[in-house]
């Protein structure tokens, strides 16, 4: 079971919004006016590790933070025009930035509901304190279950390790103490480096930490990344862990192997779907410089930016001639294989395609 559908999609949830979509048939005049569930956004192009796996490294993790009072107000904004969801992550450590519990208690204020994906090193008891009562679910990536492991994959000291237990630790007790309604979850990239160690991660998690779930899930190459190293992996031979992993879930915790996208992995040269549906409309990205894109795996591709929230608003940026224009280029030019595999919008695009050109026969026959 996942009851997080994290091995799937939520789509399914936003009728309205899917009908709309539906509806306009890719024609602008009724495009324009459809805006993105989900946002991620990144406070910060800072990061204190360097991931062997890191899928953005071609950005150069630049010390550049997003403005703290502008943020604020384009999330203001966004909530009002029906963004759902914003997971502040991106780039480079979301908890770097320095007023990140204002901006998490001002965007569920506005009513976003808030996630980070983080490495939890600078998840400090003060920001556990100032804001966790703001956040949905909050998912650190730990990639192995040793500190020795665990410093050679995110390339920094061991000791780091048993710091993020302490601070995830801390935000269990505290949410906990306070009956807060949000998930503390983890998850690692199955890696040559750290395959045997998963066991040992799950019952830290589990055990030691009390954590909610552990995600356990494959590689995926990014086309501008400068790492190749992992682009031959094999999880044929992964699968098998699958079985005694998720024997280690119990009523409180979930073990969430990905093996169905893990599968999709292994046949990454079968067709998926013709195009990208789920781009430019259910989702967005802000890089911390400032930049509005439409797909997280074309950062710095002027394809697929649309403007800049730090010289125009969102409603202008999400309306403009550079948006129109890269609807156009997903219909007629794209090339589909220039996506990565098991992108985050993988499953969204694969129940559009469906929907759209109704591979399902006999459809009315509820």
């Amino acid at each position: 079971m996942d009851k997080f559908l994290i091995d799937n999609h939520k789509l399914v949830y936003h009728p309205q919004r899917t009908a709309a979509y539906l509806d306009a048939e890719d024609d602008w005049s009724k495009a324009q006016s459809i805006y993105p569930i989900y946002v991620e956004i990144s406070p910060t192009g800072a990061c204190n590790h360097r991931c062997t796996f890191c899928a953005v490294d071609y950005l150069g993790y630049k010390t550049i933070f997003l403005d703290e009072d502008l943020l604020i107000n384009r999330l203001q904004e966004m909530a009002a025009l029906g963004v759902k969801s914003v997971m502040f992550a991106g780039e480079g450590e979301p908890l770097l930035h320095k007023g990140m519990a204002n901006i998490t208690n001002a965007t569920k204020a506005a009513g976003i509901d808030v996630a980070f994906t983080t490495n939890a090193m600078p998840l400090t008891k003060k920001f556990i304190e100032q804001a966790l009562h703001s956040i949905s679910w909050i998912k650190v990536s730990i990639n192995a279950g040793t500190a020795e492991t665990y410093a050679n994959i995110h390339r920094t000291k061991a000791s780091d390790f048993n710091r993020v237990v302490e601070n995830l630790k801390h935000a269990v007790a505290l949410r906990d103490a306070n009956q807060l309604n949000v998930a503390l979850g983890a998850q690692a990239v199955l890696l040559p480096e750290n395959a045997h160690e998963m066991e040992t991660l799950a019952l830290i998690a589990r055990d030691e930490i009390g954590l909610d779930y552990l995600v356990i899930k494959p590689y995926s190459q990014h086309l501008r990344s400068e790492t190749q190293i992992y682009q031959g992996i094999d999880y044929n031979e992964y699968l098998t862990q699958a079985p005694r992993l998720r024997e280690l879930s119990n009523e409180n915790f979930q073990l969430i192997f990905r093996d169905h996208t893990m599968k999709k992995y292994v046949q990454a040269n079968e067709q998926r779907y013709p195009r990208c549906y789920a781009t430019p409309y259910f989702w967005a990205y802000i890089k911390a410089d400032g930049d509005v894109v439409g797909c997280s795996a074309f950062l710095g591709d002027e394809r697929f930016t649309y403007g800049n929230i730090n010289q125009h608003d969102f409603n202008t940026i999400w309306q403009s001639e550079k948006r129109q224009q890269n609807l156009d280029y997903l219909v007629n030019r794209h090339n589909i294989a220039e996506c990565r595999v098991n992108c985050r919008m993988d499953e969204v695009n694969r129940y559009l395609h469906g929907l759209r050109e109704q591979t399902v026969e006999h459809i009315n026959f509820i």
